[in-house]
This record gives C-alpha cells, structure tokens and sequence, in this order.
C-alpha cells in the first residue's frame, strides 16, 4: 500500500536552505535560451516572494501551481534529444518543458529555498497507471511529521493529495540529499545517483548553491 510503503523516517540535522545568486541565474537563463527565459525566471522569483511568509501547506499549493502551469509536459527525447535528462530549473523554465523529474526538481529546489526542512520533502519513483498502462513516473512527496502520510505533488494531478488517495501509483523508491530510502529504511547515499550528482553540479554552475 502506497502510504504504507512511503512512511517518513527523519534524519536529525537539516540542510539549510538554498540559495542563489538571482543576477547570475538571470543571466544564465538569457545567454543560453533567450529574453523569454528571463521572464520566466523573473515569474518564478515573483512566485517565491509571494509564497514566503506562508504556511508550508500553502507554500505547498504555490509552488506546485506555478510549476504546473508554467512548463508544459512532454518526453525527454523530444525536449533534450536524449532518453533521459535531469534539467534544472533554470533549463526547464528557458524550455517552457519539462517530464515527471523536471516539475519535480523544480518543486523541491522551490521549497527548499523557501525554508521548507529538506528531512520533510522526498523525490519519490513510482509506477504510475495512466491510460490503462503501468510507466515509471516521479512525484514530490511531502512529510509534514516524521511517521505522517506524505502529500504528494504531482504534474499529472493539480490537486495535491495524501498517498492514501492515489491508488494510480505504487513506488518504488525515494530520496532526497540526506539519502535513498526504500519503504521506510534509508538504504544508501544520494552520491550513488549520477545524475543526481550530475544536476547539482549544473546547478552551481548557473548560480544555485544547493
């Protein structure tokens, strides 16, 4: 059972929030896809001013909303050219696309610069029925207690709701950067993922410090 399967186990030390240099993302976004995409980095910093100061469970609805609206879904191999490709943030707002990972990347960071405790948010793999089919598929799961049913934020539902509701998925893992956790049992390091390691490594590069 989903809810089940993704029980929250904390660690005690938090990572503190992420920064950036807005200027140098700015100008990242521009050199690299154009004037369109310092719009829409300049939405997405309008979207963080105006979600701070909130409660977490508004902040939730904010960034999953902007997210939501802002990219349009499509398939890595017609977005990148390749068969699978973590962008960050910054490159899926100068492509206005992203897949399942993508407005999942893009919601964690969010949240994480909002304050949200990085020991609450996990990027969660699951198998997903859409259409009849079973494909793999990436949500953000959000822990408001260690032993709590997580909320997840979804690019296929724009309703965020408790694991317990979407019988449409089953997981299969999670992880965040304090670790990949199977079921409710931390299993190893974030290092182990390439491309996670791989996608903080751009992010530095454009301004993040994640």
């Amino acid at each position: 059972m989903l809810v089940t399967l993704l029980v929250g186990v904390w660690l005690p030390l938090s990572v503190p929030a992420l920064q950036f240099e807005a200027s140098k993302i700015r100008q990242t976004a521009v050199a690299r896809f154009g004037a369109r995409a310092g719009t829409a980095i300049d939405r997405w910093m309008a979207n963080l001013e105006s979600a701070r100061g909130l409660s977490e469970r508004r902040q939730l609805d904010a960034v999953n909303d902007f997210w939501n609206m802002t990219a349009m879904a499509g398939e890595d191999i017609h977005i990148w050219g390749q068969l699978d490709y973590w962008a960050t943030p910054v490159e899926t707002l100068g492509k206005g696309a992203a897949d399942c990972e993508d407005f999942v990347i893009g919601k964690y960071f969010s949240l994480l610069h909002l304050g949200v405790p990085n020991e609450k948010l996990r990027l969660i793999y699951v198998r997903a029925q859409v259409g009849g089919q079973s494909i793999a598929h990436m949500v953000l799961g959000y822990y408001p207690t260690p032993q709590s049913e997580p909320l997840l934020l979804d690019n296929l539902s724009g309703s965020i709701r408790p694991a317990s509701q979407r019988p449409d998925l089953t997981p299969v893992f999670s992880f965040n950067s304090q670790g990949v956790y199977v079921g409710n049992a931390q299993k190893g390091s974030v290092d182990s993922i390439s491309r996670w390691r791989g996608l903080l490594d751009k992010m530095r590069k454009e301004g993040f410090v994640p």
